[in-house]
């Protein structure tokens, strides 16, 4: 029987790189995966893909407005969607094979099947042949992660009734794609489609689209995405979805109690996503899992046996990718005795449509709620001249300080470049930074930066200087 001293189940973000950092730390490593490529959800379905089909459905919508530079392009230009699919699983393979490079240059034995506990020391490893092998650990790390939710009522049959994983991989554009859900995932895949021509209807059981983010991103968010031909029905609780033949009926009842019937070739359900972990047999281990599907897990995401941790989708928190690689880098060290420490409130949430979304902190709604008094200032796109040069001028960047302290409680912004700008944000709060101390930083000029520097200025005593 093979033994190690941490034996991880799950490939994914939070699983391979917390194998990384076990290696480095000298412990004989060992991971488990039931799919024949590492990376899991979000190399393999999730992050890299969607964000391969962002960039060139992307690239396709610039072209639009090529004229307006100055560019003339003769010729019809047209989507060969097959090959655009092509290339985001050569992004995707290319990716995962990294990981695979990344395990053997650490020398961590990958194991692939289906790992199920035996006791709190043992894991069966369960192959796609019917095989199986027992391997023991010292200290065993549960990161199997997440599958997409769905609706009692909805049966999904992934033709045209799709989850996320499906959407990554149509045979078509759709004429008309009804999205239900008005998430992250929803409106990032819903932008894809509607730049390469279909018709794109979100509903959302919420009052606005990215609930979870400040409420002024997803005004902001709706207003461009509804410029850009979006539609949305919020405030809308799904009754029924449908299938016939290539038809999907999508019913769903609105604030008055009317029913409105939306007609599509393709319904996407992004309702969330839940933890997954069929076939972990967890009890046999004693671990306790929640009514949810959530392993429990104390702050130091140690279950109630005290060898086995769980990190990632798979407990509680923000199911993002980062997020997981912080919990399996902080377990890690906490087995090789160090004192590693993750602030929740600092971990960046990105939406990655155009404009891009991203946020860190706290909203304006949850300062409200815990009455605490603070102070804002905001930054438009527009007064900016690289956005002008550049024809990005949505969106705004919004920093939320302590009214008393002046300590930077939440960093809010839509436009160009979000997605990297916001790490100056956490940059800035991981070391407790006022709003005056970013407004006194030199930023380049002209960068999207700049943005964030004018809206501290603005935080700081109403100082915004162009605008």
């Amino acid at each position: 029987m093979s033994s190690f001293d941490v034996v991880i189940i799950g490939s994914g973000p939070g699983g391979y790189v917390s194998a990384i950092r076990c290696a480095q730390l000298g412990f004989k490593t060992a991971i488990i995966e039931k799919y024949p490529t590492l990376g899991g959800t979000c190399l393999n379905v999730g992050c890299i893909p969607s964000k391969a089909l962002l960039a060139s459905s992307h690239h396709y919508e610039e072209l639009q407005h090529f004229a307006d530079h100055g560019i003339e392009v003769s010729g019809k230009v047209k989507v060969n969607l097959e090959k655009m699919i092509a290339r985001k699983q050569a992004v995707v393979d290319q990716t995962s094979g990294g990981v695979k490079f990344l395990m053997d240059k650490n020398k961590i034995t990958v194991f692939e099947g289906i790992g199920s506990f035996e006791d709190a020391t043992h894991v069966k490893v369960t192959k796609a042949d019917g095989s199986s092998e027992v391997i023991e650990a010292k200290n065993i790390i549960i990161a199997t992660g997440s599958k997409p939710s769905s609706l009692p009522f909805i049966k999904l049959d992934k033709e045209r009734i799709i989850t996320s994983t499906e959407a990554l991989k149509l045979p078509e554009v759709p004429k008309h794609l009804v999205i239900i859900g008005g998430g992250v995932i929803g409106i990032e895949l819903g932008q894809v489609y509607l730049r390469l021509g279909a018709q794109v209807s979100v509903v959302e059981f919420m009052d606005r689209i990215i609930p979870g983010m400040d409420a002024a991103l997803s005004k902001e968010l709706t207003k461009v995405l509804k410029k850009q031909g979006m539609k949305f029905y919020t405030s809308h609780k799904v009754q029924s979805v449908d299938r016939k033949g290539k038809t999907v009926t999508v019913k769903a009842e609105n604030a008055k109690g009317e029913i409105i019937t939306l007609e599509g070739d393709y319904s996407l359900v992004s309702v969330g996503r839940r933890p997954y972990t069929d076939g972990l047999n967890a009890d046999k281990a004693g671990v306790k899992v929640t009514d949810r599907g959530q392993i429990e897990v104390n702050d130091h995401l140690q279950t109630n046996v005290p060898n086995i941790y769980a990190i990632g989708d798979v407990v509680r928190g923000a199911m993002l990718a980062h997020k997981a690689e912080e919990e399996g880098v902080m377990v890690a060290e906490i087995l090789a005795g160090q004192k590693p420490h993750i602030d929740y409130n600092l971990i960046p949430g990105v939406v990655y449509t155009w404009p891009e979304v991203a946020a860190v902190g706290k909203t304006e709604e949850q300062l409200k709620e815990a009455g605490v008094a603070y102070k804002a200032g905001s930054f438009p796109f527009k007064a900016l001249g690289r956005a002008r040069a550049g024809g990005d001028t949505d969106g705004f960047v919004k920093i939320l300080a302590d009214a008393k302290t002046d300590e930077v409680l939440g960093v809010h912004m839509i436009g160009a470049r979000c997605a990297d700008l916001i790490a100056e944000a956490v940059t800035a709060m991981e070391f407790r930074a006022s709003a005056e101390d970013i407004s006194r930083m030199s930023h380049a000029h002209p960068t999207f930066a700049e943005a964030i520097k004018e809206a501290a200025l603005a935080a700081t005593d109403n100082r915004a200087l162009h605008v």
